[in-house]
C-alpha cells in the first residue's frame, strides 16, 4: 500500500522554487481548472493543486508584469484584479504583496 504525503497547508508557495515536475503539474492543473465546464470539474483540479502546493482556495499565479512567482489565494483580502476571466474560469491576479508593492510605487 503506497502512502501519498501531501504539503502543509500555507497561504502561499513560490512558483519558482517548486521542482520542474511540480511546475509543470502546476500548469496542467491550472489549464484543467481554467477550462472546467462543472463545479466538480474545476474543484479536482483546485483540490490536486492544494496537494503539491499547500495552498488552499481561490488558487492563482500571480500574474504580476514584474514576474513573481507566488501561488496564492486569489480571495485575500489585498489580492488585486488585474483582468476578469471573460470566458473561463481564472482571471489574472496580483497577488497581496505585488499589489501593495505596485500601489505604493504608482
Amino acid at each position: 500500500m503506497a502512502v501519498t504525503t501531501h504539503a502543509r497547508v500555507r497561504p502561499e508557495a513560490d512558483y519558482n522554487t517548486l521542482p520542474t515536475a511540480i511546475q509543470n503539474a502546476f500548469d496542467v492543473l491550472m489549464e484543467q481548472a481554467e477550462d472546467a465546464r462543472t463545479t466538480a470539474e474545476y474543484e479536482r483540479p483546485m483540490r490536486a493543486i492544494t496537494a503539491l502546493t499547500g495552498v488552499r482556495g481561490e488558487i492563482r499565479k500571480c500574474a504580476c508584469s514584474c514576474y513573481c512567482g507566488r501561488i496564492f489565494d486569489a480571495n485575500q483580502p489585498d489580492a488585486h484584479v488585474i483582468e476578469y476571466s471573460k470566458s473561463h474560469n481564472l482571471g489574472r491576479h496580483q497577488c497581496p504583496t505585488c499589489a501593495d508593492r505596485h500601489r505604493e510605487t504608482a
